[in-house]
């Protein structure tokens, strides 16, 4: 009999997870859907109401997901960060930049997944360490600024999330105002200069961007690395 009813309270808590999370995913997807258009967000129309956003972070904040259910964990905190810097810039709005915000990145923490975690603990604690082989995540964790690739009008969820990983990542890659291609030159966004040794794991940062694109780089182009943008990628 004990044991029949520590399973039933294991579903119980299995179901009441499961449906925790699918509801964050389902909800987080109608907010990117409302307030994100061709990469920009509308800040200026969250700032107005701030409530659908305050709500996911509040989702967020007591959810927990180990991250041996890869995908899922993965999928959240992508979302995670991606909510979390649209708090960050809404609470300051209207700002130029991400970078006219004292702390923004390394400062200021979130209340996401039980733990007080910055922006860049979840880029790099969370994600990065925990996932080494995966650079994708450099194509879909947006930090407000114009230099990085585009924020998407939907959530990252646990299904498509291997297919969503691998579209932002041939997009940017191709992308010419990203990848910037000359002759035999060639520069880059400088997430590949901040980032290198996620790149290079495998061979060079060419052999990396090569896999995903349809006009291979020749082997031998000299490399460099333009200027960030860290203009504010706000819907005007």
């Amino acid at each position: 009999m004990k044991n029949i009813i520590v399973i039933f309270f294991s579903l119980i808590i299995q179901f009441g997870f499961s449906q925790g999370t699918e509801d964050f995913f389902t909800q987080a997807d109608a907010f990117f859907k409302t307030y994100v258009s061709d990469g920009r967000v509308n800040y200026n129309e969250i700032k107005k109401d701030p409530s659908s956003l305050n709500q996911l972070l509040d989702m967020a904040s007591s959810l927990s997901i180990s991250k041996d259910q890869a995908k899922e964990y993965q999928a959240f905190y992508i979302n995670a960060y991606n909510l979390a810097v649209i708090k960050g810039i809404v609470n300051a709005y209207p700002v130029k930049s991400p970078l006219d915000i004292k702390g923004f990145f390394d400062k200021t923490t979130y209340h996401l997944g039980g733990k007080e975690l910055t922006l860049n603990d979840l880029e790099n604690k969370i994600l990065r360490k925990n996932f080494p082989e995966e650079a994708r995540f450099h194509f879909v964790l947006v930090c407000a600024g114009l230099g990085c690739p585009p924020i998407i009008a939907e959530a990252y969820t646990p299904k498509i999330l291997e297919k969503q990983l691998q579209r932002q990542t041939v997009k940017a890659l191709n992308d010419p105002d990203f990848i910037k291609v000359k002759g035999n030159k060639v520069q880059l966004s400088q997430i590949f200069e901040w980032y290198k040794e996620d790149f290079t794991r495998n061979g060079s940062e060419i052999d990396y961007i090569n896999t995903f694109r349809k006009e291979k780089i020749p082997e031998g182009a000299k490399v460099s690395y333009y200027p960030y943008d860290w203009s504010l990628n706000q819907i005007k």
